[in-house]
């Protein structure tokens, strides 16, 4: 007899009852500091007061219609985005391999409606991640996603990351366009070249590509901006958000330029979910939280302080840490020893961490993280490498 629930995860036994801005109360009696986040999902902590105003309102009143009437939060929370962001529309959805398959329809259809429909291969980079449906797996390229789904999905081409030279050698007459992480999360925190960004924009203008940026993980202020393009003194023409949109409401966007989103006409896409009410009225409390004067600023300050004392500790501990990698609080140590030694080291010491990548233990605190928790944490590291260095 197999479980009743798919075994499709392993996760840890410790689950939890209830949470409060950065700490988790554990079934084990613990509080645990959450430097994981849900995988950058819960930026504005647990149980954030504007939040949860905003979810009990709304629920009290409609959770759901679908699209097939006018949703005034969709409009409300579109023009918030607009205005923040470089796009000139917004699709709503549920999740970030929604809002990329939005964008990957996206870079099809606007070719096509441009009188080449034969442009339809995206570029995309070694060592991504976009998601788990057969697009967005197809995308990544990667084995470890693709085994046993196949044959695989057509229309992807990868190549390594900060090659502009291979990335000019795979374009042919099928191209469409480009999809890349401005940092690459599930894949160790990688963090690409601005220069290689730079010019990706400039041969996607140059060749008449479509050039897509995945911030489901660095956006919504992990890297002290709202966005992460917003670093590079330039954007892309679509952008997928999601993760700590809804701050763990489920929620997804998919944001694109007046050219490519007037596209999808009537018909092109849709969602029985996306939009609804409820989600629309979370994400619409996060992102006036996020876009308040000052939030941001405050993000980088404490970054800046992270990020000092986590080089000391790589100083310190150099036979289990080699390096910091990462942006604002999007961080990652990289590790000499397993990986998954840290991660249940740092657990033990009563701070969650996510693995990825590369041997890396992903540091993805809530924005809204304290000095103090910030001391907790390095202390708990310090702790654990001194464990580990034995």
């Amino acid at each position: 007899m197999i479980p009743p629930l798919l075994s499709n995860y392993a996760p840890a036994e410790l689950s939890f009852e209830k949470g409060e801005g950065a700490y988790l109360m554990g079934n084990d009696g613990r509080r645990y500091l959450d430097f994981a986040a849900g995988i950058a999902v819960t930026s504005l902590g647990h149980s954030h007061p504007k939040v949860v105003e905003a979810i009990t309102e709304q629920a009290s009143k409609l959770f759901h219609v679908s699209n097939i009437f006018t949703i005034p939060g969709q409009k409300e929370l579109a023009a918030k985005l607009v205005n923040a962001t470089f796009a000139d529309a917004v699709f709503f959805c549920n999740s970030g391999a929604e809002a990329n398959e939005c964008g990957l329809k996206m870079i099809r259809k606007y070719q096509s409606e441009n009188g080449s429909p034969e442009r339809f291969r995206v570029i995309a980079f070694e060592g991504s991640f976009h998601g788990r449906t057969l697009a967005t797996i197809a995308a990544a390229g990667q084995d470890k996603l693709l085994n046993g789904f196949g044959p695989v999905m057509d229309g992807f081409d990868q190549v390594p990351v900060g090659d502009i030279d291979a990335v000019k050698a795979a374009i042919t007459s099928e191209t469409a366009g480009v999809i890349i992480e401005p940092i690459l999360g599930e894949g160790g925190i990688q963090v690409v070249d601005p220069e290689f960004l730079r010019a990706l924009r400039a041969l996607c203008d140059a060749e008449g590509l479509v050039l897509m940026f995945d911030e489901i993980q660095t956006g919504m202020g992990r890297t002290g901006k709202l966005f992460a393009y917003e670093h590079l003194g330039m954007s892309p023409d679509i952008m997928s958000s999601a993760k700590a949109l809804g701050n763990g409401f489920p929620v997804g966007a998919c944001l694109a330029v007046e050219k490519v989103a007037k596209c999808m006409t009537v018909g092109s896409h849709g969602t029985t979910y996306g939009g609804n009410p409820l989600a629309m009225a979370v994400a619409g409390a996060v992102v006036d939280v996020m876009t308040e004067d000052g939030f941001m600023d405050r993000v980088g300050q404490v970054a800046g302080h992270l990020k000092q004392s986590l080089n000391g500790d790589v100083d310190r501990y150099p036979s289990v840490l080699e390096e910091l990698r990462g942006v604002g609080l999007h961080l990652g140590l990289k590790c000499k020893v397993e990986n998954t030694k840290l991660l249940k080291a740092l657990q033990a010491n009563g701070v969650l961490t996510v693995a990825g990548g590369d041997n890396v233990v992903r540091l993805l605190p809530p924005l809204i993280i304290e000095e103090e928790q910030i001391s907790e944490l390095i202390s708990a590291l310090e702790t654990a490498c001194e464990e580990l260095a034995q």
